[in-house]
């Protein structure tokens, strides 16, 4: 069955002095608004993922007027029985699962989560650099190497940046820079399109399944050009090269790397029209539906286990429809944990075999 969150503990915790919650295979967090409900799901993210989507500062997740905060999770399942959790002190975190030290970027190798709350909603509109954002996320999660090879890239581009920004630049050095960038763009360019197609086939099948037969297009535009995927990395590393020659007096001028996978996009189309100009809001939200249940389903694919899927808020904000759909693959043996403001959003049945959590009580 794989591994399961079977409780949660926080102590000085956000605005949590101490709360000890058990979980179930469907867990609702039902409460008002501001009384914890996504604070409890921002911990079980993080000893899931090794991070937060808020991308808070450890010092905002200690409790005010306390000086450390600590959260712990049980995960049981197939004979197992794992213990993770995070202090944090000061200006630091440290994560450990039972009892050893281990590195943030090591946390999902245990339970990999899925989140899904009400800024993902405007997925398909937003800049690009969510959408690259998302693939990357899943990518760190699912692959310790790939997290490596996304941090290595991301430094080579903003010391190259720095040097772009030398009124004196020695032209040699910035052309070892093409070299060295381009070697670690390839390597993170192509490690990101592997990943973006196995995404892309769960996704186009689940959107057609969720949209009544409606067909989404998802494809992956990147910044060397068209037609790179299938390519060596030795050949994205060469087209690399001869793009950042083609754009150095650009560059140059506005003092920044104009080319690489930090500059890509993913563009979704329905009946061969851009989502993001002329799909309306019901679709657009289908495609951010989609694209989370195709991330749950990827990861079963890469890891063999479920992630534990976290809905924050989210409920609300879709219509009876999708609100269906989500349901519907929730009762599929997902452990989930969901916030709610208002419990008629689930059906009956479903709420029968969850563990409904009050907060502000």
């Amino acid at each position: 069955m794989g591994l399961e969150v079977k409780s949660l503990e926080l102590r000085d915790w956000r605005n949590f002095e101490e709360r000890d919650i058990a979980l179930a295979g469907m867990t609702v967090f039902h409460g008002k608004n501001a009384v914890g409900k996504t604070n409890a799901v921002e911990a079980l993210q993080m000893l899931t993922a090794g991070q937060s989507f808020r991308k808070p500062k450890p010092s905002q997740q200690i409790r005010e007027g306390a000086s450390s905060a600590k959260v712990t999770a049980r995960l049981e399942g197939d004979g197992r029985v794992l213990d993770l959790s995070c202090t944090i002190e000061s200006n630091k975190r440290r994560f450990t699962r039972n009892g050893k030290r281990i590195h943030a970027a090591e946390v999902p190798q245990s339970l990999m989560s899925v989140l899904f709350n009400p800024d993902d909603l405007s997925f398909v509109k937003r800049g690009a650099s969510y959408r690259r954002d998302e693939i990357d996320s899943f990518g760190r999660e699912a692959n310790v190497g790939f997290a490596k090879v996304l941090a290595a890239y991301q430094r080579s581009v903003e010391q190259r940046n720095r040097l772009l920004k030398d009124a004196s630049i020695d032209q040699a050095l910035l052309a070892a820079w093409d070299e060295s960038l381009a070697l670690g763009g390839a390597t993170l360019l192509q490690s990101r399109l592997r990943l973006f197609g196995r995404l892309r086939d769960h996704l186009e099948r689940i959107y057609t399944e969720i949209s009544q037969g409606e067909r989404l297009s998802c494809s992956y535009e990147c910044s060397l050009g068209p037609d790179v995927e299938g390519l060596s990395r030795d050949e994205l590393a060469e087209l690399f090269v001869k793009r950042l020659h083609e754009r150095r007096a650009d560059e140059l001028r506005r003092q920044q790397t104009l080319v690489g996978p930090q500059r890509d996009d993913v563009v979704f189309l329905l009946d061969g029209r851009d989502a993001r100009a002329f799909g309306s809001q019901g679709q657009q939200r289908s495609i951010v539906l989609a694209w989370k249940m195709a991330e749950v389903e990827l990861c079963e694919e890469i890891v063999g286990d479920t992630p534990l899927l976290l809905l924050d808020d989210v409920m609300s904000e879709l219509d009876a429809e999708r609100r269906d759909a989500v349901t519907s693959f929730v009762q599929a043996g997902i452990q989930t944990v969901v916030t709610t403001t208002n419990l008629n959003y689930f059906p009956d049945e479903l709420l029968s075999c969850a563990k409904v959590v009050r907060f502000g009580e």
